[in-house]
């Protein structure tokens, strides 16, 4: 069974929405994807001070099995990007939710409301099941 977390919001495209300060929300792609994608290779994602829109591809995510789009579940601008899974994306496999996170993004707007239009952790639960 694929771990989601209650403090998390998802999207239906599979990726994870962390707030982490002020308009700043953390990016990845969940549990259930990872195991879905296999081991995964590499991953490609926008540079920093690329603005991004809700529901468009931001990048890439390649595994053995096949390759998969990235999408950004809120719009903003991408202030960070985890640089780290250039050397290593294999931890998006081991750390889904930790060190396999791939993009910081300020938010567009109010954070709240954009959060809002995602998934809880219940609902995201019913998609997977």
């Amino acid at each position: 069974m694929s771990e989601v977390r209650e403090n998390l919001v998802y999207s239906d495209e599979h990726e994870w929405v962390l707030a982490v300060e002020g308009q700043i929300v953390r990016v990845g792609i969940t549990d259930y994807a990872q195991s879905l994608l296999g081991d995964i290779v590499f991953v490609e994602f926008p540079e920093t001070g690329t603005a991004v829109t809700a529901g468009e591809s931001i990048g890439s995510i390649e595994s053995v099995k096949t390759v998969s789009e990235l999408y950004c579940p809120v719009s903003g601008t991408v202030t960070k990007v985890n640089q780290t899974l250039m050397e290593q994306p294999e931890l998006v496999n081991g750390e889904p939710y930790e060190g396999g996170w791939i993009v910081e993004v300020e938010v567009d707007g109010n954070v709240e409301n954009a959060l809002n239009k995602l998934l809880s952790a219940d609902r995201y639960r019913t998609l997977i099941d």
